[in-house]
């Protein structure tokens, strides 16, 4: 195609922008109304929230969260064995599921064939597509049997000596939960850190190994520094995902609203509280200790991705320090 000039020295060959288009600014209004109503949305929640688990605050206040009673027929209620499961299942799982995510995201993006290199990466994160209920049937009728055989039996016989291993086994409980957790959010976390990973310059891997770095040293200095914000992100989301995971550990935890040194024996989350008794429980105290759940367990996750907000920020902002560098 020749490009004619015109007498105004304009090129024919390319059209003239049309004065007055709508299209941009009406796609920054749209895009603006979306991020007002997410706004609005967050608000109302927690509106609705706060006015659900209002009589239960004036009942019991701040004692709600220390309290370890959980008698709905007497309407006495406390949440502390419920935050002390929800937090110790998905801490649990993390310390489980992120040496294997970080393993898999390594082999993935910097050894692994390329042949095996996609096959292997869709067979992870097919694990994130089977519904939980799945994952607690498959927990109660062979995880557990299997933990409470052999795992379990071991730790108990050899390290009863760590109170987080002492007391009798159950085979359904803490430890189990998180086992079935640390499996859920391993594909979350690995193909994330997979793809941070992904992202580094080559010319940073090309130096490393011009300097003499053996392929461990390069992922180690040159990779995984870089890709760290990913990799804090994806812990993240993972452990948002555990705090707030339903079905499957109810199935699998035990539902025992008490608090135990040891991470066999049977908790309770959050989560599962709610979902086996918002059902059966008619407007009342009840109703409102169960919706000021839902609120302490809201607000955890707020200010788990507060925090990682603030986590990636800081290391980016070091990162890029270290570049210029």
């Amino acid at each position: 195609m020749s490009l004619l000039k015109s007498p105004r020295g304009k090129f024919a060959g390319f059209a003239r922008p049309a004065r007055g288009r709508l299209g941009d600014p009406l796609f920054a209004g749209v895009a603006l109304l979306a991020t007002i109503g997410i706004i609005l949305l967050m608000v109302v929640l927690v509106y609705k929230l706060l006015q659900g688990a209002l009589p239960s605050i004036q009942e019991f206040g701040a004692g709600f969260l220390s309290s370890s009673e959980w008698d709905p027929v007497n309407d006495i209620y406390g949440a502390k064995p419920f935050i002390y499961g929800t937090i110790v299942s998905s801490l649990l799982a993390l310390l489980m599921a992120v040496p294997l995510s970080l393993g898999i995201a390594i082999y993935l993006s910097q050894f692994a064939p390329r042949w095996l290199r996609s096959p292997l990466g869709f067979v992870v994160e097919l694990l994130a597509a089977i519904p939980s209920v799945v994952y607690g049937l498959w927990g109660i009728f062979v995880l557990a049997p299997f933990l409470g055989k052999t795992i379990e039996p071991f730790f108990a016989n050899n390290l009863s000596f760590i109170p987080i291993f002492e007391g009798p086994v159950y085979g359904v409980g803490l430890f189990s939960a998180a086992v079935v957790l640390a499996i859920m959010i391993l594909p979350t976390i690995s193909a994330i850190s997979r793809e941070s990973m992904l992202n580094v310059s080559r010319d940073q891997k090309e130096a490393a190994q011009a300097l003499g770095a053996t392929p461990w040293e390069t992922v180690r200095m040159a990779v995984l520094p870089l890709a760290r914000p990913g990799i804090i992100g994806a812990v993240i989301l993972g452990l948002g995902r555990a705090l707030g995971e339903t079905m499957a550990v109810t199935m699998i935890i035990g539902n025992r609203p008490e608090i135990s040194a040891s991470i066999f024996a049977p908790a309770y989350t959050i989560a599962s509280v709610i979902a086996n008794e918002f059902a059966e429980v008619t407007a009342g105290l009840h109703m409102a200790a169960l919706v000021e759940l839902a609120l302490i367990l809201l607000t955890i996750t707020l200010l788990l991705n507060l925090l990682a907000r603030l986590l990636v920020q800081r290391t980016s902002s070091r990162t890029a320090k270290g570049k210029r560098k």
